[in-house]
C-alpha cells in the first residue's frame, strides 16, 4: 500500500520543512518484492516535490522548504563469510552496515533485482528498504525537459527556487567510491554501490543534455567513435534493420528520442532536435538492452572523459572505442587496423582520478572477440591477417596538432613506448572503462602516417572514409554481439576489481 503523501511539518536541524509522510523501514528476502518497494518510496518522494512545484509556479505562498528523500537500501552483514560464487561482485568482504541512496529504480528495475537477488542469496540475509536522510534536489525530480533556467514565482516577490525546495549538493556528487578515496567514518554505512543517487541523477540530466536522448534508449553495448561517417554508416544498416524485420533488434533511436519501430521505414514518435546535440547518440534496440548504443564522440579526450564519465552510470556490460589514428610504423597501410592491447596516457584528463602509473590491461575476452570479429568479416587468417591489423600500444595525446612542435622529443618517447599508433581518445575511454569497472576495448583504423608523410589531405580523406568505415563499423558491432553472447559476468571479472569492492557491480 503506497504511503500518504500527505504533507507534514518537521524540526530538521532548526529548519522546519514540509515532507511526505514518514515510513518505516522494512526488509525483504525476495529481490523483485525490495525494488517494487524503492519504487513506491521513489515515486511517492518525487511526486510530493513535483506537486509543490506544480502550485509554487502557479503562485502559491510557499514559507517552508518542501524536501524529500531518496530511497536507500540497506544490508547488515553480522559476520565473516566465505561466499562461493564465481562472480566478482554480489557479496560484502567483511562485516558491517553498508546502505547506498537509489534512484530511478523504474529505469534501473533489472539491475537492482540482480545486484540484491546475489547479495540476499550470497549471505542468506535480507536486505532493508528505507528511506534515507539524504534529500532529492528538485532539479533531479522533475520530468525530463522541465525548464529551471531563471524560475521565478509568478506575480509574486521573495518566490526564489531555492527558498522553498533543495538544490543540487555537490558533496553528493562524486566518484570517491569508484576512484577508492572513499573515506569510511565509523559512524556511517559502508557503500553498497559505486556510485550514489545525486551523482547518479546528475549523469542522467548530462546524457539527456549530451546525446539528446532518453536513458532508458541506452543498451549494454557501447560503441564510440570520433567521426560522423560511422554515424552515417550506423544510421543506413539500421533503418536497413528495421524495414527488413528480420534482426532482433526492436527499434532504432536517434537523437530527440526519435524512434523507428521493427518493421517500419518511418520514426512513429520523437522529434528531431533544432540544432544537434554535442554528443549524439543513436540506439539499436535490443531485447532486454542486448542491442548497440553508438556515440559520437567528436575529438579530443575530453569529450570522452566526459561522456563515459554519464555513460557509466547505466553501468554497461562493455564498451568499444572505433575511431581513426596515426599509424607510426613504417610496415602499416592507410586502411589498417590497430587493436590497443596497452595505452600511452598522455590524455591528461584522468590524472586526477586515476594516476599515470595505474596500468591499463587488455581483457582478454574483448581482444578476443576485436581480432576474431576482423577476421570474420575480412576473411583473413594467420600471416594474411596479420598484414592488415597490428597489435600494440596506442598513445593518446590532448594535441591533435602536435606535429608542429619539435617533433624529436615525442617522437623520441613513442619510440621507447613501442606505439604503433597515435589517436586523442583510445586510452581516456579505456582508463575510464578500468577506472569505473566498464570491460573496454579499442580497435582503430589508420588514415595517416604522419611520420612517414602521409597526411590526412580531403581528398585522401573522402575516399579512404568511403572505402574502410563500412567495413569497420561491421567488425566492431559483431564482436559487440560476441560479447553480447557471454555470460556478463564473464565481462565483469575480478580483473576490474581492487582490494575494497562494493557489493553492486
Amino acid at each position: 500500500m503506497l504511503a500518504s503523501t500527505a504533507p507534514h511539518l518537521i524540526d530538521n536541524m532548526a529548519e522546519q520543512a514540509r515532507t511526505p509522510a514518514e515510513s518505516e523501514p522494512r526488509e525483504y528476502r525476495d529481490a523483485t518484492e525490495a525494488v517494487s518497494r524503492l519504487i513506491e518510496l521513489y515515486e511517492t518522494h518525487t511526486g510530493f516535490l513535483q506537486a509543490a512545484f506544480d502550485r509554487w509556479l502557479a503562485g502559491e505562498t510557499i514559507d517552508v522548504v518542501h524536501r524529500a528523500f531518496y530511497p536507500e537500501v540497506r544490508f547488515r552483514s553480522t559476520s565473516w563469510v566465505r561466499v562461493d560464487s564465481p562472480l566478482s561482485y554480489g557479496r560484502v568482504g567483511k562485516p558491517g552496515t553498508y546502505a547506498t541512496t537509489i534512484t530511478a529504480p523504474r529505469l534501473f528495475r533489472g539491475y537492482l533485482t540482480h545486484q540484491l537477488e546475489l547479495l540476499i542469496k550470497n549471505h542468506n540475509q535480507p536486505v532493508e528498504v528505507a528511506v534515507s536522510s539524504v534529500s532529492i534536489p528538485l532539479h533531479f525530480a522533475l520530468k525530463p525537459g522541465t525548464d529551471l533556467s531563471g524560475q521565478q514565482q509568478p506575480q509574486k516577490t521573495g518566490g526564489a527556487l531555492r527558498d522553498a525546495f533543495d538544490v543540487p549538493d555537490i558533496a553528493h556528487v562524486n566518484d570517491y567510491i569508484v576512484n577508492g578515496t572513499h573515506e569510511p567514518e565509523p559512524h556511517l554505512p559502508l557503500p553498497l554501490a559505486p556510485f550514489p543517487a545525486q551523482r547518479i541523477d546528475y549523469s542522467l540530466l548530462r546524457l539527456v543534455h549530451y546525446s539528446a536522448t532518453e536513458p532508458e534508449h541506452f543498451q549494454n553495448y557501447v560503441l564510440y567513435t570520433n567521426y560522423g561517417f560511422y554515424v552515417d554508416e550506423f544510421c543506413r544498416l539500421a533503418r536497413e534493420l528495421m524495414v527488413s524485420g528480420s534482426s532482433e533488434y526492436t527499434a532504432f533511436v536517434e537523437p530527440g528520442n526519435v524512434c523507428t519501430p521493427k518493421g517500419s521505414a518511418f520514426p512513429t514518435s520523437g522529434q528531431a532536435p533544432a540544432r544537434q546535440p554535442q554528443m549524439p547518440a543513436y540506439h539499436l534496440v535490443g531485447p532486454k538492452g542486448r542491442g548497440i548504443t553508438l556515440v559520437n564522440i567528436g575529438v579530443g579526450p575530453s569529450n570522452a572523459k566526459t561522456i563515459t564519465d554519464h555513460v557509466a552510470v547505466l553501468r554497461p556490460h562493455a564498451w568499444l572505442m572505433l575511431g581513426h589514428c596515426a599509424g607510426l610504423r613504417d610496415s602499416q597501410e592507410l586502411g589498417d587496423y590497430v587493436l590497443a592491447h596497452a595505452y600511452v596516457r598522455e590524455d591528461k584528463v584522468l590524472d586526477a582520478d586515476i594516476p599515470v602509473w595505474v596500468p591499463i590491461p587488455a581483457l582478454a575476452e574483448v581482444q578476443m572477440a576485436l581480432q576474431t570479429a576482423v577476421a570474420e568479416v575480412t576473411g583473413l587468417t594467420g600471416l594474411d591477417l596479420k598484414r592488415i591489423m597490428r597489435v600494440g600500444t596506442v598513445a593518446s595525446v590532448d594535441n591533435r596538432n602536435w606535429e608542429l612542435q619539435d617533433q624529436s622529443e615525442p617522437v623520441r618517447r613513442l619510440s621507447q613506448s613501442r606505439a604503433i599508433a597515435l589517436d586523442m581518445e583510445s586510452a581516456t575511454i579505456a582508463a575510464n572503462g578500468f577506472r569505473l569497472r566498464v570491460p573496454y576495448g579499442t580497435l582503430l583504423c589508420v588514415s595517416d602516417k604522419p611520420l612517414q608523410g602521409e597526411l590526412k589531405l580531403p581528398g585522401m580523406a573522402s575516399e579512404f572514409y568511403r572505402r574502410q568505415v563500412a567495413q569497420h563499423l561491421e567488425i566492431g558491432m559483431l564482436a559487440l554481439g560476441k560479447l553480447a553472447a557471454m555470460e556478463p559476468a564473464r565481462l565483469h571479472s575480478r580483473k576490474l576489481r581492487s582490494f575494497f569492492e562494493t557489493a553492486f557491480q
